[in-house]
């Protein structure tokens, strides 16, 4: 089949990586793209926020599947657009996309529908923010209702800080503070049928020991070795399948990929956000594990046929993902920087570490230059998490990109401990 990605990072280099490796997919295209997606897909320059040029490109292409990867897409009717011209497309509605779009949609979402969150307020004005702040004491949570690339939400003890943030938004939910560990775990949905991916583990803040400012993400693990083995199954129980199933019945059936953002609390389970597609970085390790063959599971998602797909089959490997920011990331970043190694590390490390390209772009020469904030997705696999994280620093330090950033303690903490436990 032919299949066309909508986007330009890493989570749709990791998408494009694995639909290459489909033995069903012949064709595969990918709008924008980057430069490291070029060497797996061929690129168009089409404007991946207009739905009627990308359902015009998918036409042209004769394409059996889009894959609409980023959220702003999403929200922007992009799938809508491409659903029209009947062309089958894994992403949600505009409408059901809200679930990501608005934080205080999806607050109202898990209300009808019980599913375990924090306890929450919207606010519009300076009085209701005073007044939430003050409600729910420090530490403060502070969340753009609208999207934000990630980047929307402020956890501080600084109460001025919180209601600076807030004053800037149109429309914020402030919320209790959730205390735990954070899990993501994504699930492929066509509406009514949900099929869990595994859980990783993300890593927001910008530096070392989650300290600095929260970022996008500067990466990722799978699997958990420390989560419960029936997380999966509660989540499913008690936050996939029953928001799934009030979307459709309030007639806006969400397909397409469902990511709850977890807190495993002294309390239980609580949903800390929605999103209504795959998370960067914790694609690039969740689809690095995936055995069955990605092409046909999208399109079992888009066409209603998930209650038919056999059970997933992963890998016993763990992945690790370490991001490689531009300087200055997450402010303004610095763009245009040389990236070198590349080649040294597909030839030295490959395939059991591989780099994904985030925010890239090729030069008239052939170079390859920063282009973003988040420039790379140095990823590698591993029979555990030790060997995994080792193999993917290892590719990380043949990376020359002048004034860039990474964190040095990616699955540090839990590598460790696996490797001490008993039996190990």
């Amino acid at each position: 089949m032919k299949v066309l990605v909508i986007g330009g990072g890493a989570r749709e280099h990791a998408l494009c990586r694995s639909l290459s490796l489909d033995p069903d997919v012949t064709a595969l295209h990918c709008a924008p793209g980057n430069a490291g997606i070029a060497e797996v897909a061929e690129l168009h320059g089409v404007n991946a926020l207009d739905g009627t040029a990308v359902a015009e490109l998918a036409a042209d292409l004769a394409a059996d599947l889009v894959v609409v990867g980023p959220e702003a897409p999403l929200v922007a009717g992009v799938a809508d657009a491409v659903r029209d011209r009947g062309i089958p497309v894994f992403g949600p509605s505009a409408e059901a996309a809200q679930l990501e779009g608005s934080k205080a949609f999806a607050k109202d979402v898990m209300a009808a529908a019980a599913v375990p969150t924090a306890r929450s307020y919207v606010c519009t004005t300076p009085e209701e923010i005073d007044e939430a702040l003050d409600a729910f004491g420090a530490p403060y949570v502070v969340k753009d209702d609208g999207l934000a690339a990630g980047k929307g939400v402020v956890v501080t003890e600084d109460v001025e800080a919180a209601r600076a943030h807030a004053l800037a938004c149109e429309r914020v939910v402030i919320e209790e503070f959730l205390d735990g560990p954070e899990v993501s775990l994504f699930a492929v949905t066509d509406g009514e049928t949900v099929v869990p991916l595994q859980p990783a583990q993300d890593f927001k803040r910008a530096l070392d020991g989650d300290e600095g400012p929260n970022t996008g993400g500067m990466g990722a693990y799978s699997p958990l070795p420390w989560a419960d083995p029936q997380l999966v199954d509660e989540v499913m129980a008690t936050v996939l399948q029953p928001t799934v199933d009030e979307l459709r019945r309030r007639g806006t059936p969400f397909s397409g990929l469902l990511y709850a953002g977890l807190a495993i609390t002294s309390r239980g389970v609580r949903v800390i956000e929605f999103n209504a597609r795959f998370g960067d970085p914790e694609t690039q390790v969740v689809l690095a594990r995936l055995q069955t063959p990605l092409g046909g599971l999208l399109t079992a998602a888009a066409t209603g046929n998930l209650s038919a797909l056999p059970p997933l089959r992963w890998h016993d490997d763990a992945a690790v993902t370490v991001v490689i920011a531009s300087h200055n990331y997450p402010d303004t970043p610095r763009t245009g920087d040389p990236v070198e190694g590349l080649a040294e590390v597909a030839e030295k490390d490959a395939p059991d570490a591989y780099v994904l390209h985030a925010g890239t772009k090729a030069d008239g020469s052939g170079a390859v230059l920063s282009a973003g904030g988040r420039v790379l997705s140095v990823t590698a696999v591993g029979a555990d998490l030790t060997t995994a994280r080792r193999r993917a620093y290892r590719a990380v330090d043949r990376i020359r990109l002048d004034g860039s950033q990474h964190r040095t303690d990616i699955a540090a903490e839990v590598a460790d401990e696996a490797a001490q436990a008993p039996g190990a």
